[in-house]
């Protein structure tokens, strides 16, 4: 099963995730940890991509699509996986279907978690009052929130309606408490 995770920062992805990869047996993939795992394996696309970060510039689509491509034929991804984090644009989409179908597999749900922006505003006041300053994330803060959530609503929510078109695109209330979210993906998920 192949399953992504969408909604602006704070929603409850990586929560849900974990939550999905603990009960189903199946693999988180985050781009981020793909990307520097290749390059500690030093993997030809590893190598690749640490050129580019190495000046500055971001990951290509191809690249990208490549170390997915290269993740999802480990073993422990025979079950299902959660992408989070990709794709981020419509192109991004398009590639990772073109991979799919070259598998012969497909998208089979794409969650998206919706939330209140204040709300998430909300969330982070009230886990930087409740962390330990020497435990708090650099980015819980409303100033970098916003600018997270302004690239979410300007490049990775325009992705929805591409998928709500495909037909795998259901929306879970992610302001709900996290036990009744996990019971609506589950739901989903069958």
């Amino acid at each position: 099963m192949i399953i992504l995770m969408f909604g602006p920062p704070g929603a409850g992805k990586g929560t849900q995730a974990k939550l999905i990869e603990d009960s189903r047996g199946f693999v988180q993939l985050s781009t981020g940890d793909m990307l520097r795992a290749a390059v500690a394996e030093g993997t030809a696309l590893g190598k690749k991509a640490k050129t580019i970060m190495d000046a500055g510039k971001l990951v290509d689509d191809e690249t990208m699509i490549g170390i997915i491509d290269e993740r999802m034929e480990e073993p422990d991804c025979a079950k299902g996986v959660i992408l989070d984090g990709f794709p981020r644009t419509v192109a991004q989409a398009e590639g990772l279907d073109e991979l799919l179908a070259r598998k012969g597999k497909k998208i089979d749900h794409v969650i998206e978690l919706t939330v209140d922006d204040q709300e998430l505003f909300n969330r982070i006041e009230t886990r930087v009052a409740q962390t330990p300053e020497s435990e708090r994330r650099a980015d819980d803060n409303a100033e970098t929130l916003k600018k997270r959530l302004d690239v979410y609503h300007e490049q990775t929510a325009p992705l929805l309606p591409y998928y709500e078109k495909k037909g795998v695109l259901r929306k879970v209330d992610g302001m709900q408490d996290i036990d009744t979210v996990t019971a609506s993906i589950n739901s989903i998920l069958g």
